[in-house]
Protein backbone atom coordinates (compact mmCIF):
# COMPACT_ATOMS: atom_id res chain seq x y z
CA UNK A 1 0.00 0.00 0.00
CA UNK A 2 1.30 3.43 -0.92
CA UNK A 3 2.20 5.89 1.85
CA UNK A 4 -0.51 8.38 0.82
CA UNK A 5 -3.20 5.69 0.68
CA UNK A 6 -2.22 4.32 4.11
CA UNK A 7 -2.39 7.74 5.78
CA UNK A 8 -5.66 8.64 4.02
CA UNK A 9 -7.32 5.43 5.23
CA UNK A 10 -5.99 5.98 8.78
CA UNK A 11 -7.48 9.48 8.84
CA UNK A 12 -10.74 8.19 7.37
CA UNK A 13 -11.26 5.42 9.92
CA UNK A 14 -10.15 7.72 12.74
CA UNK A 15 -13.01 10.10 12.01
CA UNK A 16 -15.26 8.21 14.43
CA UNK A 17 -13.19 9.68 17.27
CA UNK A 18 -14.07 13.21 16.11
CA UNK A 19 -17.87 13.02 16.37
CA UNK A 20 -18.64 16.36 14.71
CA UNK A 21 -16.44 15.69 11.66
CA UNK A 22 -17.72 12.12 11.42
CA UNK A 23 -21.34 13.40 11.34
CA UNK A 24 -20.47 15.79 8.50
CA UNK A 25 -18.77 12.93 6.67
CA UNK A 26 -21.88 10.78 7.15
CA UNK A 27 -24.03 13.55 5.70
CA UNK A 28 -21.65 13.79 2.75
CA UNK A 29 -21.93 10.05 2.08
CA UNK A 30 -25.73 10.16 2.46
CA UNK A 31 -26.01 13.17 0.15
CA UNK A 32 -24.01 11.47 -2.59
CA UNK A 33 -25.86 8.17 -2.08
CA UNK A 34 -29.32 9.75 -2.24
CA UNK A 35 -28.36 11.77 -5.31
CA UNK A 36 -26.95 8.75 -7.15
CA UNK A 37 -29.90 6.55 -6.15
CA UNK A 38 -32.45 9.16 -7.24
CA UNK A 39 -30.61 9.69 -10.52
CA UNK A 40 -30.62 5.97 -11.29
CA UNK A 41 -34.35 5.61 -10.59
CA UNK A 42 -35.44 8.78 -12.41
CA UNK A 43 -33.24 8.24 -15.47
CA UNK A 44 -34.40 4.60 -15.57
CA UNK A 45 -38.02 5.78 -15.53
CA UNK A 46 -37.33 8.35 -18.25
CA UNK A 47 -35.65 5.69 -20.41
CA UNK A 48 -38.48 3.26 -19.79
CA UNK A 49 -41.11 5.86 -20.57
CA UNK A 50 -39.40 6.88 -23.79
CA UNK A 51 -38.77 3.28 -24.91
CA UNK A 52 -42.27 2.08 -24.01
CA UNK A 53 -43.85 5.05 -25.75
CA UNK A 54 -41.70 4.45 -28.84
CA UNK A 55 -42.61 0.75 -28.94
CA UNK A 56 -46.31 1.49 -28.61
CA UNK A 57 -46.19 4.15 -31.31
CA UNK A 58 -44.21 1.89 -33.64
CA UNK A 59 -46.57 -1.01 -32.88
CA UNK A 60 -49.55 0.95 -34.19
CA UNK A 61 -47.67 3.01 -36.78
CA UNK A 62 -45.03 1.89 -39.24
CA UNK A 63 -41.34 2.75 -39.09
CA UNK A 64 -41.59 4.38 -42.52
CA UNK A 65 -44.69 5.77 -44.21
CA UNK A 66 -45.01 6.17 -47.97
CA UNK A 67 -47.95 8.29 -49.10
CA UNK A 68 -48.99 9.80 -52.40
CA UNK A 69 -48.71 13.43 -53.35
CA UNK A 70 -51.86 13.04 -55.47
CA UNK A 71 -54.31 11.63 -52.95
CA UNK A 72 -53.88 7.91 -53.59
CA UNK A 73 -51.53 5.24 -54.96
CA UNK A 74 -52.72 3.03 -57.82
CA UNK A 75 -49.49 1.20 -58.62
CA UNK A 76 -48.84 0.29 -54.96
CA UNK A 77 -47.95 -3.33 -55.71
CA UNK A 78 -45.08 -2.25 -57.97
CA UNK A 79 -44.07 0.31 -55.36
CA UNK A 80 -44.07 -2.36 -52.63
CA UNK A 81 -41.86 -4.64 -54.73
CA UNK A 82 -39.34 -1.81 -55.16
CA UNK A 83 -39.39 -1.04 -51.44
CA UNK A 84 -38.73 -4.68 -50.49
CA UNK A 85 -35.47 -4.57 -52.45
CA UNK A 86 -34.03 -1.83 -50.22
CA UNK A 87 -31.55 -3.22 -47.62
CA UNK A 88 -32.98 -3.04 -44.11
CA UNK A 89 -36.65 -3.29 -45.13
CA UNK A 90 -38.30 -6.33 -43.52
CA UNK A 91 -42.00 -5.71 -44.17
CA UNK A 92 -44.32 -3.76 -46.45
CA UNK A 93 -48.11 -3.53 -46.27
CA UNK A 94 -50.66 -1.22 -47.96
CA UNK A 95 -53.21 0.78 -45.99
CA UNK A 96 -56.23 3.03 -46.38
CA UNK A 97 -56.71 5.88 -43.92
CA UNK A 98 -59.65 8.13 -43.15
CA UNK A 99 -61.74 9.58 -40.34
CA UNK A 100 -65.31 8.36 -40.02
CA UNK A 101 -68.18 8.39 -37.53
CA UNK A 102 -69.07 5.21 -35.65
CA UNK A 103 -72.61 4.98 -34.34
CA UNK A 104 -74.36 2.43 -32.14
CA UNK A 105 -77.45 2.38 -29.99
CA UNK A 106 -75.27 3.51 -27.08
CA UNK A 107 -73.82 6.59 -28.75
CA UNK A 108 -71.70 8.09 -31.50
CA UNK A 109 -67.92 8.46 -31.64
CA UNK A 110 -65.46 9.79 -34.19
CA UNK A 111 -63.03 7.05 -35.26
CA UNK A 112 -59.79 6.94 -37.20
CA UNK A 113 -60.42 4.15 -39.70
CA UNK A 114 -57.53 2.16 -41.14
CA UNK A 115 -57.95 -0.36 -43.88
CA UNK A 116 -55.27 -3.08 -43.69
CA UNK A 117 -54.26 -6.24 -45.49
CA UNK A 118 -54.46 -9.07 -42.90
CA UNK A 119 -52.06 -11.17 -44.95
CA UNK A 120 -49.16 -8.69 -44.71
CA UNK A 121 -50.02 -6.46 -41.72
CA UNK A 122 -48.24 -8.71 -39.19
CA UNK A 123 -44.89 -7.90 -40.80
CA UNK A 124 -45.34 -4.21 -39.95
CA UNK A 125 -47.95 -3.76 -37.21
CA UNK A 126 -48.31 -5.33 -33.75
CA UNK A 127 -52.10 -5.61 -34.01
CA UNK A 128 -52.11 -9.42 -33.66
CA UNK A 129 -50.10 -9.16 -30.42
CA UNK A 130 -52.41 -6.48 -29.02
CA UNK A 131 -55.66 -8.44 -29.48
CA UNK A 132 -57.59 -9.13 -26.27
CA UNK A 133 -60.47 -10.87 -28.04
CA UNK A 134 -61.10 -12.02 -31.57
CA UNK A 135 -58.50 -12.32 -34.30
CA UNK A 136 -57.20 -10.25 -37.21
CA UNK A 137 -58.18 -13.06 -39.57
CA UNK A 138 -61.83 -12.51 -38.57
CA UNK A 139 -61.82 -9.31 -40.64
CA UNK A 140 -62.05 -11.37 -43.82
CA UNK A 141 -65.45 -12.91 -43.08
CA UNK A 142 -67.74 -14.41 -45.64
CA UNK A 143 -71.03 -12.62 -46.18
CA UNK A 144 -72.39 -9.16 -46.74
CA UNK A 145 -71.41 -7.67 -43.36
CA UNK A 146 -67.69 -6.81 -43.11
CA UNK A 147 -65.78 -6.99 -39.83
CA UNK A 148 -64.10 -4.26 -37.78
CA UNK A 149 -61.55 -4.41 -34.96
CA UNK A 150 -61.85 -1.63 -32.37
CA UNK A 151 -59.88 -0.44 -29.34
CA UNK A 152 -60.70 -1.59 -25.82
CA UNK A 153 -61.55 1.91 -24.54
CA UNK A 154 -63.89 2.51 -27.46
CA UNK A 155 -65.56 -0.87 -26.88
CA UNK A 156 -65.94 -0.08 -23.18
CA UNK A 157 -67.40 3.36 -23.83
CA UNK A 158 -70.00 2.11 -26.32
CA UNK A 159 -70.63 -1.26 -24.68
CA UNK A 160 -69.44 -3.28 -27.67
CA UNK A 161 -68.29 -6.91 -27.74
CA UNK A 162 -67.44 -9.43 -30.42
CA UNK A 163 -70.44 -9.82 -32.71
CA UNK A 164 -71.92 -6.37 -31.98
CA UNK A 165 -73.27 -4.41 -34.94
CA UNK A 166 -72.04 -0.87 -35.62
CA UNK A 167 -72.61 1.66 -38.37
CA UNK A 168 -69.83 3.65 -39.97
CA UNK A 169 -70.68 6.99 -41.59
CA UNK A 170 -68.26 8.19 -44.24
CA UNK A 171 -67.77 11.88 -45.10
CA UNK A 172 -67.65 10.83 -48.76
CA UNK A 173 -71.41 10.74 -49.31
CA UNK A 174 -73.71 11.23 -52.26
CA UNK A 175 -75.41 14.36 -53.54
CA UNK A 176 -79.03 13.88 -54.50
CA UNK A 177 -82.28 15.73 -54.88
CA UNK A 178 -82.73 15.77 -51.12
CA UNK A 179 -79.22 17.12 -50.59
CA UNK A 180 -76.03 15.53 -49.37
CA UNK A 181 -76.42 12.01 -47.98
CA UNK A 182 -73.51 10.39 -46.09
CA UNK A 183 -72.56 6.87 -47.01
CA UNK A 184 -73.45 4.45 -44.20
CA UNK A 185 -72.20 0.85 -43.94
CA UNK A 186 -72.98 -1.74 -41.28
CA UNK A 187 -70.03 -3.61 -39.72
CA UNK A 188 -69.79 -6.37 -37.13
CA UNK A 189 -67.16 -6.22 -34.36
CA UNK A 190 -64.63 -8.95 -35.17
CA UNK A 191 -62.20 -8.25 -32.31
CA UNK A 192 -60.96 -5.86 -29.65
CA UNK A 193 -57.34 -4.72 -29.22
CA UNK A 194 -55.51 -2.95 -26.43
CA UNK A 195 -52.20 -1.11 -26.91
CA UNK A 196 -52.10 0.58 -23.49
CA UNK A 197 -52.24 4.03 -25.09
CA UNK A 198 -55.60 5.70 -24.44
CA UNK A 199 -55.43 7.77 -27.63
CA UNK A 200 -55.25 4.66 -29.82
CA UNK A 201 -57.53 2.43 -27.76
CA UNK A 202 -60.33 5.00 -27.76
CA UNK A 203 -60.36 6.19 -31.36
CA UNK A 204 -58.91 3.60 -33.74
CA UNK A 205 -60.61 0.96 -35.85
CA UNK A 206 -59.31 -1.57 -38.39
CA UNK A 207 -61.14 -3.02 -41.40
CA UNK A 208 -59.99 -4.70 -44.59
CA UNK A 209 -58.82 -2.57 -47.50
CA UNK A 210 -61.77 -3.56 -49.78
CA UNK A 211 -64.27 -2.68 -47.00
CA UNK A 212 -62.55 0.68 -46.46
CA UNK A 213 -62.56 1.43 -50.18
CA UNK A 214 -66.27 0.67 -50.44
CA UNK A 215 -67.12 2.83 -47.41
CA UNK A 216 -64.97 5.76 -48.53
CA UNK A 217 -66.05 5.59 -52.16
CA UNK A 218 -62.61 4.85 -53.62
CA UNK A 219 -62.76 3.95 -57.30
CA UNK A 220 -60.47 1.19 -58.46
CA UNK A 221 -57.54 -0.59 -56.80
CA UNK A 222 -56.26 2.43 -54.82
CA UNK A 223 -54.70 2.74 -51.36
CA UNK A 224 -53.68 5.71 -49.21
CA UNK A 225 -50.08 4.53 -48.94
CA UNK A 226 -47.61 1.90 -47.77
CA UNK A 227 -46.40 1.12 -44.27
CA UNK A 228 -42.85 -0.21 -44.01
CA UNK A 229 -40.96 -1.83 -41.13
CA UNK A 230 -37.16 -1.92 -40.89
CA UNK A 231 -34.69 -4.10 -39.01
CA UNK A 232 -33.09 -1.22 -37.08
CA UNK A 233 -35.39 1.57 -35.90
CA UNK A 234 -32.41 3.83 -35.10
CA UNK A 235 -31.07 3.47 -38.65
CA UNK A 236 -34.41 4.46 -40.14
CA UNK A 237 -33.08 7.76 -41.49
CA UNK A 238 -30.54 6.06 -43.77
CA UNK A 239 -33.12 3.49 -44.89
CA UNK A 240 -35.59 6.28 -45.65
CA UNK A 241 -33.00 7.97 -47.86
CA UNK A 242 -32.43 4.68 -49.68
CA UNK A 243 -36.18 4.33 -50.17
CA UNK A 244 -36.42 7.83 -51.60
CA UNK A 245 -33.69 7.00 -54.11
CA UNK A 246 -35.22 3.63 -54.98
CA UNK A 247 -38.77 4.91 -55.57
CA UNK A 248 -37.81 8.42 -56.64
CA UNK A 249 -39.58 8.05 -59.96
CA UNK A 250 -42.91 7.73 -58.17
CA UNK A 251 -44.89 10.73 -56.98
CA UNK A 252 -44.77 9.72 -53.33
CA UNK A 253 -43.71 11.23 -50.02
CA UNK A 254 -41.48 9.19 -47.66
CA UNK A 255 -41.47 9.92 -43.92
CA UNK A 256 -39.99 7.96 -41.03
CA UNK A 257 -41.07 7.67 -37.39
CA UNK A 258 -38.35 10.03 -36.17
CA UNK A 259 -39.58 12.79 -38.49
CA UNK A 260 -43.25 12.23 -37.62
CA UNK A 261 -42.60 12.22 -33.85
CA UNK A 262 -39.57 14.52 -33.69
CA UNK A 263 -41.10 17.04 -31.29
CA UNK A 264 -42.33 14.39 -28.86
CA UNK A 265 -39.03 12.53 -28.53
CA UNK A 266 -37.02 15.76 -28.50
CA UNK A 267 -39.14 16.92 -25.55
CA UNK A 268 -38.57 13.61 -23.75
CA UNK A 269 -34.81 13.86 -24.30
CA UNK A 270 -34.79 17.44 -23.05
CA UNK A 271 -36.77 16.42 -19.97
CA UNK A 272 -34.33 13.59 -19.29
CA UNK A 273 -31.37 15.98 -19.49
CA UNK A 274 -33.13 18.49 -17.24
CA UNK A 275 -33.90 15.83 -14.62
CA UNK A 276 -30.26 14.68 -14.73
CA UNK A 277 -29.03 18.22 -14.05
CA UNK A 278 -31.58 18.88 -11.31
CA UNK A 279 -30.89 15.65 -9.44
CA UNK A 280 -27.14 16.08 -9.88
CA UNK A 281 -27.54 19.07 -7.58
CA UNK A 282 -28.16 16.60 -4.75
CA UNK A 283 -24.77 15.03 -5.44
CA UNK A 284 -23.29 18.54 -5.57
CA UNK A 285 -24.66 19.23 -2.08
CA UNK A 286 -22.99 16.05 -0.90
CA UNK A 287 -19.72 17.13 -2.47
CA UNK A 288 -19.91 20.45 -0.57
CA UNK A 289 -20.15 18.40 2.61
CA UNK A 290 -16.94 16.68 1.56
CA UNK A 291 -15.28 20.09 1.27
CA UNK A 292 -16.45 20.95 4.79
CA UNK A 293 -15.19 17.64 6.15
CA UNK A 294 -11.74 18.00 4.60
CA UNK A 295 -11.32 21.65 5.59
CA UNK A 296 -12.12 20.87 9.20
CA UNK A 297 -9.83 17.84 9.07
CA UNK A 298 -6.98 19.97 7.69
CA UNK A 299 -7.44 22.42 10.58
CA UNK A 300 -7.48 19.58 13.09
CA UNK A 301 -4.51 17.75 11.56
CA UNK A 302 -2.26 20.78 11.13
CA UNK A 303 0.36 19.37 13.51
CA UNK A 304 0.27 15.97 11.78
CA UNK A 305 0.74 17.59 8.39
CA UNK A 306 3.69 19.60 9.67
CA UNK A 307 5.32 16.48 11.15
CA UNK A 308 4.81 14.55 7.91
CA UNK A 309 6.37 17.36 5.89
CA UNK A 310 9.28 17.72 8.32
CA UNK A 311 10.19 14.02 8.00
CA UNK A 312 10.25 14.15 4.21
CA UNK A 313 6.69 14.13 2.82
CA UNK A 314 6.55 16.48 -0.13
CA UNK A 315 3.73 18.84 -1.13
CA UNK A 316 2.33 16.42 -3.72
CA UNK A 317 2.08 13.62 -1.14
CA UNK A 318 0.15 15.81 1.31
CA UNK A 319 -2.16 16.89 -1.48
CA UNK A 320 -2.79 13.28 -2.52
CA UNK A 321 -3.57 12.21 1.08
CA UNK A 322 -6.53 14.57 1.39
CA UNK A 323 -7.67 14.08 -2.20
CA UNK A 324 -7.76 10.33 -1.60
CA UNK A 325 -9.69 10.75 1.63
CA UNK A 326 -12.36 12.86 -0.06
CA UNK A 327 -12.42 10.48 -3.00
CA UNK A 328 -13.02 7.52 -0.66
CA UNK A 329 -15.99 9.34 0.89
CA UNK A 330 -17.41 10.07 -2.59
CA UNK A 331 -16.79 6.49 -3.70
CA UNK A 332 -18.61 5.13 -0.64
CA UNK A 333 -21.59 7.40 -1.36
CA UNK A 334 -21.64 6.38 -5.03
CA UNK A 335 -21.55 2.66 -4.23
CA UNK A 336 -24.34 3.01 -1.65
CA UNK A 337 -26.33 5.01 -4.21
CA UNK A 338 -26.01 2.14 -6.68
CA UNK A 339 -27.10 -0.31 -3.96
CA UNK A 340 -30.21 1.82 -3.41
CA UNK A 341 -31.09 2.88 -6.96
CA UNK A 342 -30.59 -0.35 -8.91
CA UNK A 343 -32.71 -2.62 -6.64
CA UNK A 344 -35.50 -0.02 -6.44
CA UNK A 345 -35.50 0.28 -10.25
CA UNK A 346 -35.61 -3.49 -10.69
CA UNK A 347 -38.51 -3.79 -8.23
CA UNK A 348 -40.42 -1.06 -10.10
CA UNK A 349 -39.75 -2.84 -13.38
CA UNK A 350 -40.82 -6.27 -12.16
CA UNK A 351 -43.88 -5.54 -10.04
CA UNK A 352 -45.13 -2.26 -11.59
CA UNK A 353 -46.76 -1.27 -8.30
CA UNK A 354 -47.00 2.41 -9.31
CA UNK A 355 -50.01 2.76 -11.62
CA UNK A 356 -50.80 5.79 -13.78
CA UNK A 357 -54.20 6.93 -15.07
CA UNK A 358 -54.36 5.71 -18.66
CA UNK A 359 -56.57 8.60 -19.77
CA UNK A 360 -53.86 11.09 -18.72
CA UNK A 361 -50.60 9.33 -19.57
CA UNK A 362 -49.77 7.27 -22.67
CA UNK A 363 -48.91 4.30 -20.43
CA UNK A 364 -50.81 2.89 -17.43
CA UNK A 365 -47.80 2.01 -15.28
CA UNK A 366 -44.38 3.42 -14.44
CA UNK A 367 -41.94 1.80 -16.88
CA UNK A 368 -38.25 1.41 -16.00
CA UNK A 369 -35.32 0.67 -18.28
CA UNK A 370 -31.75 0.64 -17.00
CA UNK A 371 -29.02 1.21 -19.57
CA UNK A 372 -25.33 0.56 -18.94
CA UNK A 373 -24.19 3.86 -20.45
CA UNK A 374 -26.53 5.86 -18.19
CA UNK A 375 -25.36 3.97 -15.11
CA UNK A 376 -21.75 4.66 -16.03
CA UNK A 377 -22.52 8.34 -16.71
CA UNK A 378 -24.27 8.73 -13.33
CA UNK A 379 -21.42 7.06 -11.45
CA UNK A 380 -18.81 9.00 -13.40
CA UNK A 381 -20.55 12.35 -12.82
CA UNK A 382 -20.94 11.69 -9.08
CA UNK A 383 -17.34 10.56 -8.72
CA UNK A 384 -16.08 13.57 -10.68
CA UNK A 385 -18.03 16.04 -8.51
CA UNK A 386 -16.66 14.41 -5.36
CA UNK A 387 -13.14 14.46 -6.74
CA UNK A 388 -13.36 18.15 -7.67
CA UNK A 389 -14.57 18.87 -4.14
CA UNK A 390 -11.25 17.58 -2.74
CA UNK A 391 -9.01 19.93 -4.71
CA UNK A 392 -9.36 23.08 -2.57
CA UNK A 393 -8.90 21.42 0.86
CA UNK A 394 -5.98 19.34 -0.46
CA UNK A 395 -4.25 22.43 -1.82
CA UNK A 396 -4.76 24.25 1.48
CA UNK A 397 -3.21 21.31 3.33
CA UNK A 398 -0.24 21.19 0.98
CA UNK A 399 0.32 24.94 1.39
CA UNK A 400 0.94 24.71 5.15
CA UNK A 401 4.39 25.70 6.37
CA UNK A 402 5.84 23.18 8.90
CA UNK A 403 7.58 25.91 10.93
CA UNK A 404 4.42 28.00 11.23
CA UNK A 405 2.32 24.96 12.09
CA UNK A 406 4.67 23.80 14.85
CA UNK A 407 5.52 27.24 16.28
CA UNK A 408 2.93 27.13 19.05
CA UNK A 409 2.99 23.34 19.64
Amino acid sequence: MRFETFVALRYLFALRKQSFISIISLFAVCGVAIGVGALIVVIGVMNGFSTDLRDKILGVNAHVLVTSLRGGIKDYRELADEAKKVPGVIGVTPFVYSEVMLSTRSGVKGVVLRGIDPATSDSVLSLSKDMVSGDVANLEVEGDTPGIIIGSELAKRLGLTNGSDVNLLSPAGRSGAAGFTPRVTRFVVAGVFRTGMFEYDSSLGYVTIPAARKLLGFKGDVVSGLEISVDDVYNVKAISEALRESIGSFTVYVRNWQEMNANLFAALELEKSAMFIILAMIVLVGSFSIVTTLVMLVIQKTKDIAVLMSIGADVASIRRIFMMQGTFIGLAGTVIGYLIGVPVSLLLKKYQFIKLPSNVYPVDYLPVRLEAMDLLAIGGAAFLLCFLATIYPARRAAALSPSEALRYE
